[in-house]
């Protein structure tokens, strides 16, 4: 902690001299090192802390001004070592500012009685008009913001969670706002109750107010022109620019949010790109994306998404060429818990006459298409499985986490199978199979609830589904006995029966409960004990996920135990059954080749890609 000592009559003179005044010139304490040489017409009122200014700062690149205070009014200020504060409109008031910050054109920064930095806001997703379901917290992610929204219903738990999130809360909150060391606000008009950490950027913001911006070195928080943000937190990485309005919003690690859009009572997490459209109660998960103007992300759960304009909710259409999004979507839910199931990872959708379609049931046919051709809609089961965006999706997505290592809070899984995925895989083909025997084998098509299956697509469908699992039952085994050549079975049963995807995080759902009743019971005591029992969940995800497929692999093989023998014939069906996988690949971009729309160099080094897939086998 600095000492501070009181001006010297000679520094007092010096300061007058450079038109600089005090109310009380016995409240003006400054630190070992300070020279008065650097300030010029500045203000002081109440109880003034100052660092020394000995060293200049780069304002732009290859342009460096002293530190200092100029043309500036300060009320209960505390300023660190070798910053530069100028041209202040209106005052300072009530805040800390750091070493080596430059704060420049800047209307009012200031702390007012109430304060919240963002914190404690009580907001609804899933349903703009419900009751409050998720509370903002500086160190929220996205598996709590999950746990919290799935759960808002057992009073008991929103009791304790509320209370355990006040108390972490009342822990670290300051009696008035600070800005970090080495933080840039430059041109913005209204900083209010705001805290600013470390080597945060702010230029040209028209309002920040009861905001907390969690910046760091490796993960430096901007915020440009004309952005508006209230009774907001905005995590590490995160850049937020162009006239972008916020409000009552948590916006997670390296999100970016930009081009005038707006969002209310929503939360962003991990790697959420959010461009021109609008969000309102929305649950963006990881890797949620939005481009365009006629968007409107509104009462769903979302996560690996990419929204698309009006009713195009997915540039699924885009494959192989440079401007293919991809869309491996974890699914989205409505207020109601019905999903609205993506062409992609669990579920299926469609659009017809304007309005997207779903119904609940069809999340039990994961990686599945809906088509509309008049009244009729047509489902096509497992097709997702066999296609070029699929495979682009499941390699592109972990190499687009720009989240540096120490500032990832929300866990994101990247497993395209695991116990959560192949579990809707096996009832979805258990459906299909049973529809077949209920139907026979001669008729043209099925009915399932409104939907038409082609028997074509329900054979495929089957197919496609087999091969899922067969290559989940053998990647996993064959990383097993990497790390165990005796082949053990399970240490536990913790991970059999279902399980859950809390907004990146895979976990068994007795996990889930479990900590539901350690919550309720008061075995955990601080906020930190909840998000510390996600991590070491996920720290057993491969122990938890080896005891589901263990049992698995004895029921799909009828085994009573699984022997070396059984696993090189497992192995072998896995190897198959990855061939066939992605010889479905090479067709379907052969396929799109043929519609003219793939050039013959893209579609040449895509499939010489698929031919190194088979030294990935053992």
């Amino acid at each position: 902690m600095k000492e501070y000592r009181n001006l010297t009559e000679e520094e007092i003179a010096i300061l007058e001299e450079r038109s600089c005044w005090a109310e009380d010139w016995n409240t003006v304490k400054v630190s070992e090192g300070f020279k008065p040489n650097y300030l010029h017409r500045v203000m002081f009122y109440g109880n003034i802390f100052l660092g020394a200014f000995n060293d200049k700062l780069e304002v732009s690149k290859g342009f460096f001004k002293h530190s200092g205070i100029n043309n500036a009014t300060l009320r209960n200020v505390t300023v660190g070592n070798n910053s530069l504060i100028e041209n202040i409109g209106s005052y300072i008031n009530n805040y800390s500012i750091g070493d080596g910050c430059h704060i420049s054109n800047l209307s009012i920064m200031e702390t007012t009685e109430g304060a919240t930095y963002g914190e404690g806001n009580l907001i609804s997703v899933l349903n703009e008009i419900g009751e409050g379901n998720l509370v903002l917290f500086r160190d929220l992610n996205s598996q709590f913001a999950a746990f919290m929204v799935n759960h808002f219903e057992d009073k008991t738990l929103k009791e304790t969670v509320g209370r355990l999130i006040k108390e972490d809360i009342k822990l670290h909150q300051p009696e008035h706002a600070w800005i970090g060391n080495n933080v840039k606000i430059v041109n913005t008009k209204d900083l209010t109750n705001t805290i600013v950490f470390d080597d945060c950027e702010i230029y040209g913001a028209s309002r920040l107010s009861d905001c907390t911006l969690l910046s760091s070195k490796d993960a430096s928080v901007y915020i440009g022109t004309g952005v508006i943000c209230e009774n907001s937190i905005i995590s590490n990485g995160t850049s937020i620019i162009n006239s972008v309005k916020m409000q009552d919003c948590f916006v997670g690690e390296a999100c970016q949010i930009s081009n005038g859009f707006t969002a209310s009572a929503s939360v962003f997490f991990a790697n959420s790109f959010m461009a021109n459209g609008e969000a309102c109660a929305a649950f963006c998960g990881p890797f949620t994306s939005s481009h365009h103007k006629s968007s409107l992300l509104i009462g769903g759960m979302f996560s690996f998404y990419n929204a698309g304009s009006a009713t195009n909710f997915s540039n699924h259409a885009y494959k192989m060429g440079p401007m293919h999004y991809g869309t491996l979507q974890r699914g989205c839910k409505t207020a109601s818990g019905a999903y609205l199931l993506m062409p992609a990872n669990i579920g299926t959708f469609s659009v017809c006459f304007g309005k997207l379609m779903y119904h609940p049931d069809t999340r039990k046919l994961p990686f599945s298409y809906l088509t509309a051709y008049g009244d009729i809609m047509y489902l096509t089961p497992g097709r997702n499985i066999a296609t070029v965006g699929l495979y682009r999706d499941i390699r592109k997505w972990p190499k687009r986490d720009l989240r540096p290592k120490n500032t990832q809070k929300s866990i994101v899984n990247f497993d395209w199978l695991s116990p959560y995925s192949v579990g809707e895989i096996l009832e979805g083909k258990k459906i299909l199979e049973n529809l077949q025997e209920a139907s026979g084998t001669d008729v043209s098509t099925y009915n399932y609830h409104e939907y038409v299956i082609k028997a074509s697509s329900l054979e495929k469908g089957i197919k496609y589904y087999d091969i899922a699992i067969r290559i989940y039952m053998g990647a996993v085994l064959k990383r097993v006995l990497k790390a165990d050549p005796t082949l053990a079975p399970p240490k536990s049963d913790v991970g059999t029966g279902a399980w859950n995807d809390l907004s990146g995080l895979l976990l068994p759902v007795s996990e889930e409960n479990r900590l539901i009743e350690d919550i309720k019971k008061g075995n955990m005591e601080t906020i930190q004990d909840v998000l510390e029992r996600f991590e070491e969940i996920n720290d057993n995800y491969r122990e938890y996920l080896w005891t589901w497929t263990y049992k698995l692999i004895k029921d799909y093989y009828g085994l009573e135990d699984i022997t070396l023998e059984n696993a090189a014939h497992i192995h072998q069906d896995y190897v198959n059954a990855r061939r066939a996988w992605i010889a479905e690949i090479r067709l379907d971009a052969e396929k799109e080749f043929l519609m003219g729309d793939v050039e013959p160099d893209v579609l040449e080094s895509f499939i010489d890609q698929l031919d190194r897939e088979i030294n990935f086998e053992n």
